[in-house]
């Protein structure tokens, strides 16, 4: 089998830290804990508005980290770009958001921004950062992506989520496919956005060769009922 890391996301966190003020909770702590309790890896995504991780976080997450660190963001902003490159985390996910957007909902298009992804993964890349790229599940956009040098691609997975309730096989059946296609041309292959206790397993199934999901939303809203350590085990659970 195939070892699918689960790297915890840890904004939702800090939203709750910012929302009263002072350092309650403690991102740094949750980032050490998340590690104790299990995580194979740490996902933070700052914004230009600090709205949950300030860069700061980012820093202070970087001088504790024992597991992989990924830092999702718009390189389209220069001040994230620059971040990147001063704290050289493991991984960078490259997402196409927009100033001000509550949170990701689309994939690149690989396709029309071929020559920007190419000269920013380039960037990142001769750092010695993995790049990984947030994708729609369209088989063409996998290949796209690759045409730009990615290391890996990270699915969008809220259309997959959405679905699977009603019908679990058609709702994995566009992932399946640019699976196969990342598999083909040597992607590796993370996913992530709405994934829960309910729909994770299933799709790990469906697809074995999955190297990594980042979770943040549901886990730590699991954890409110669950505590945090035993929502970290049963979320690894789900990727055997």
């Amino acid at each position: 089998m195939h070892p699918t890391k689960l790297s915890v996301n840890i904004n939702k966190i800090a939203t709750l830290r910012n929302s009263r003020g002072g350092n309650t909770p403690d991102v740094v702590k949750a980032a050490i804990d998340a590690q104790r309790f299990g995580a194979d890896g740490i996902t933070v995504h700052p914004r230009p508005d600090e709205r949950h991780i300030r860069y700061e976080d980012v820093r202070a997450i970087k001088k504790i980290i024992t597991t992989e660190f990924n830092i999702e963001g718009n390189c389209r902003e220069q001040k994230f770009v620059d971040l990147v490159l001063e704290v050289n985390p493991h991984q960078v996910t490259l997402v196409p958001d927009a100033l001000n957007q509550i949170t990701s909902n689309h994939g690149w298009d690989t396709i029309n921004n071929k020559a920007y992804l190419t000269d920013i993964i380039a960037v990142f890349k001769n750092a010695g950062i993995r790049v990984s790229v947030f994708v729609d599940p369209v088989v063409e956009m996998i290949a796209g992506a690759a045409a730009c040098g990615t290391d890996r691609v990270e699915l969008y997975t809220e259309a997959y989520a959405k679905q699977y309730d009603t019908n679990k096989e058609i709702a994995v059946a566009a992932y399946k496919q640019a699976a196969q296609k990342a598999k083909e041309l040597n992607l590796g292959l993370n996913a992530g956005h709405d994934l829960d206790l309910q729909n994770l397993h299933y799709f790990k199934e469906q697809i074995p060769w999955l190297d990594e999901v980042s979770i943040g939303h549901a886990l730590i809203s699991d954890a409110i009922y669950l505590g945090f350590e035993n929502a970290i085990q049963l979320y690894k659970r789900q990727l055997i």
